[in-house]
Parts: C-alpha cells; sequence; structure tokens
C-alpha cells in the first residue's frame, strides 16, 4: 500500500487505505501501552492511535515528545468510527515532529482573560470556537458574491483613499503627497454612486474606516462594508432589496455551516424565522413607541441601542426604521416629498440585542438641494465637484445601502462582541497583533 498527504476533510475517501496526514497538535492522552492524538489540519480533525507494540520504538519515543501545538505528519490505515471527530480514526504505525511547540504554550484550557487572548489573537485563531467563527464569516462573504451575481450586479472595488467624505463620523487622515489632506474611506457609495451610472446595478465590498472614540461591543474602527447601488431604485425599492439579501444570508449559514453553529451553540430557531417581509415603522411611530416603553426619546433624536432593542423587542425577525429626520442623517439622503423634515431614510435591525446592520436610504437627486446640504453641513464643495457631476449631467432616481459584515455575522454566530469575527480587530485601543 502506498501513503499520499491528504487533508482531513477528504479522508473518508480513503478509509481501508494506508495515507499521510500533518496538522497540529490539540490533544494527547495515553494508557502507557496505547496512545490517541487528536490534530487538526484547518480543513477537519483527526483522532489517530498508536499501540506501542505495533509500531517501531522510535515512534513511541516520538510520542512522548510531543505538546499541543506541535506539527507533526502521521501515517497509518484509515477506517471508519462513529465516535471520532469527522466519523474517521487512523491506526498509525509512523510518525514524524514537523515543528516542535514548548510547552508554556500561553492558550491553555482554563480561563483567559479577553486582553490577554486578544494579545495572543495569532493564536487564540486556532481554537475550536475561532475556527467555527471564521468559517460562518467565509460562507457570508461567499453568499454575499453569490447574491449579487446571481441578480446580475457588477462588482465595483473603490478607493480607500479619498478627499470626499460620506459620514459625519471621525475620519483617520493622512497626508497626501502634494495633494493635501486624504482620508481612509468610511464608505465606498459615493463612487458607488457614479458606479450605478455607467451600470445600472453595483455592489462594492471592502474595508471602511471610522476614528469613532468607541468601545462598545458594536463597534470596531476597521471594518468591512457590502454597499450595493441601484439605478432607479427607489427607498421602498431599497428596503425590498435589503430583506431579500439578509433572509438570503442567513439561510444560506444554517444550510451550509450547520456543524459551526452547533459548535458554537447558537440556537438557530431565531435564525429560522429570518423570511421577508420584515415589519416597516416609521420613526415618527417608533419615537411614540419607545415613549410608551419608558424611553426620554424626543423626536428629532437618532435612536440608541437600547432603543433600537426596545423596538425589536416585540417582533421574532429584523424590522425597518425608515424617515428619519434630516438632521440626523447624511448630507446625501433624499428629502422626504411628503414630510420635508425628515429624509427617505431607512435602518435594518438585527433581533436579540445585535441593531443596526444595515443603514440605506433613496439618494438626492436634486442638484440644487444637494448643493445646500453639502454646504450647511460645512463640507469642502471643491471635493464634492465630481459627485454632483452625477446630478449635473442626467440625474436619476437611485438608493443603496450598507450592511456591516462583522455585525451581521456576530448576529447569525450568536455572537456577543465584534471583535470575535473579524481574524484581525481593529479597536480604539489595539493596533496589534
Amino acid at each position: 500500500m502506498t501513503s499520499s498527504f491528504v487533508r482531513i476533510e477528504a479522508l473518508r475517501a480513503h478509509v481501508g487505505r494506508v495515507a499521510s496526514v500533518r496538522g497540529w497538535v490539540t490533544h494527547l492522552r495515553s494508557s502507557g501501552k496505547v496512545a490517541f492524538i487528536v490534530l487538526r489540519d484547518g480543513t477537519g480533525v483527526l483522532q489517530s492511535v498508536i499501540v506501542k507494540n505495533n509500531v517501531a520504538p522510535e515512534v513511541w519515543e516520538r510520542f512522548q515528545q510531543l505538546t499541543v501545538e506541535t506539527s507533526i505528519a502521521v501515517t497509518g490505515e484509515l477506517r471508519e468510527d462513529a465516535r471520532s471527530p469527522g466519523g474517521v480514526e487512523m491506526s498509525a504505525v509512523a510518525l514524524e515532529i514537523i515543528g516542535p511547540s514548548p510547552t508554556d504554550y500561553p492558550i491553555q484550557p482554563k480561563e483567559h482573560g479577553v486582553d490577554f487572548l486578544l494579545d495572543h489573537r495569532h493564536l487564540w485563531l486556532r481554537s475550536r470556537r475561532q475556527r467555527a467563527i471564521a468559517r460562518v464569516r467565509n460562507e457570508v462573504e461567499q453568499a454575499i458574491h453569490d447574491f449579487f451575481y446571481e441578480r446580475g450586479f457588477l462588482r465595483v472595488d473603490t478607493p480607500i483613499l479619498t478627499a470626499a467624505i460620506g459620514e459625519r463620523s471621525g475620519l483617520f487622515a493622512t497626508e497626501y503627497f502634494d495633494e493635501g489632506t486624504a482620508f481612509l474611506a468610511q464608505t465606498g457609495q459615493l463612487y458607488g454612486e457614479a458606479a450605478a451610472a455607467a451600470f445600472g446595478k453595483i455592489y462594492t465590498f471592502g474595508p471602511t474606516f471610522r476614528a469613532e472614540k468607541s468601545k462598545t461591543r458594536r463597534h470596531l474602527t476597521e471594518f468591512w462594508m457590502i454597499e450595493p447601488e441601484v439605478a432607479w431604485n427607489d427607498s421602498n425599492d431599497n428596503m425590498r432589496l435589503q430583506e431579500e439579501f439578509v433572509a438570503y444570508l442567513v439561510r444560506r449559514a444554517l444550510d451550509r455551516c450547520a456543524e459551526e453553529l452547533k459548535e458554537l451553540e447558537r440556537d438557530t430557531s431565531p435564525l429560522e424565522r429570518v423570511v421577508p417581509p420584515f415589519p416597516r415603522i416609521a420613526y415618527t411611530e417608533a419615537v411614540e413607541i419607545l415613549k410608551k416603553k419608558g424611553s426620554t426619546i424626543q423626536w428629532g433624536d437618532d435612536l440608541g441601542a437600547e432603543d433600537e432593542a426596545l423596538l425589536v423587542e416585540d417582533h421574532d425577525r429584523p424590522i425597518f426604521i425608515f424617515n428619519y429626520p434630516k438632521e440626523a442623517k447624511a448630507f446625501y439622503m433624499k428629502e422626504n416629498p411628503e414630510d420635508p423634515r425628515t429624509v427617505l431614510c431607512d435602518d435594518c435591525l438585527a433581533p436579540e440585542g445585535y441593531g443596526e446592520i444595515i443603514g440605506g436610504s433613496q439618494r438626492e437627486d436634486d442638484y440644487d438641494k444637494l448643493v445646500q446640504r453639502i454646504k450647511a453641513e460645512g463640507l469642502p464643495m471643491a471635493a464634492y465637484g465630481w459627485y454632483l457631476d452625477l446630478r449635473k449631467y442626467g440625474t436619476f432616481t437611485h438608493a443603496g445601502f450598507g450592511l456591516g459584515l462583522e455585525r451581521t455575522v456576530a448576529w447569525i454566530c450568536g455572537t456577543p462582541h465584534i471583535r470575535e469575527v473579524i481574524a484581525f480587530p481593529r479597536l480604539m485601543n489595539r493596533l496589534a497583533p
């Protein structure tokens, strides 16, 4: 029989044959005559059994040298075993140590503080929980691309360095050669609007940056946003697209990440109820609901996390809050013709306390009104000349939204803090590793 290196995920196809597997040790135990090695290779987990009397003395000696996270290669015959992880077990006859691991591996099977784990994030990623979260995120990212591809959207990659800003929140600034100050993008939306005029329906998917001094479980300084923009869509069309999109992502995770969600001990029954249509509540009505629930909110205030939680507690799926006051929202949002105090926008709030996962709006397509809003915000008019051209040369009704990837994945996983759903989180007090 010949052996070859096989990924653990593919071992079922090799049952009854000899194969070699490379990976990292996660667990070790021995009775003195029989030894068990559990190893992972990133695609799965395998248990290998070494019987002392059936292997060469040097193989048994190498087992004695193993520690957690040692990288090894094991060779042996594979057999089905329902009790083993992955349903396959190996009877090992050969063992090679590739990379030793000292006995002082920092992350031990005990409680560690969050700061300690974040300091060792490069190693924390190896844990079962973190691997499960990463796989859900990966599936959600693929589902995002599939959703838009199936609907004929074009992906457009927008600049990270820009002179034009889209929101009022804090910005990271840097000097840009002889061009003055540039900012790390907090949204790709403005460029997405230009692309929508060229291609009809587009989406952007990339990192965004906000220099807000926020320490909540819902904020990162660097995060990923998905921002579709659709020509001829109005605010109602925009909300329909959002609910279809969110339901698609949740369904995809349920269908393809069942094992990962089980590892995360996620109660999936709330996710099963995420189907369109989502309830829609006008901002003015939301304020009245909140007052009845004891909130001190006044008309004109933006919604806080506690307000959002109060609004969703009566619903079993995400909800829309739409048509916020103009002063609470960005300059590019379309003035509501039925109530000029408000703009045609919406927030999509996830249940279970996760809050806003989407912010969207119909865009202001009136040139003069857009100029007024830019001036009112005190923004540099010169930086928006190209943006105003979109209204000057063939203005058009259009709408779009931004979905925060980390907030969405945190909700799907049932993870309380979004710092766990990105490989290397950037927080206001953390720039490493």
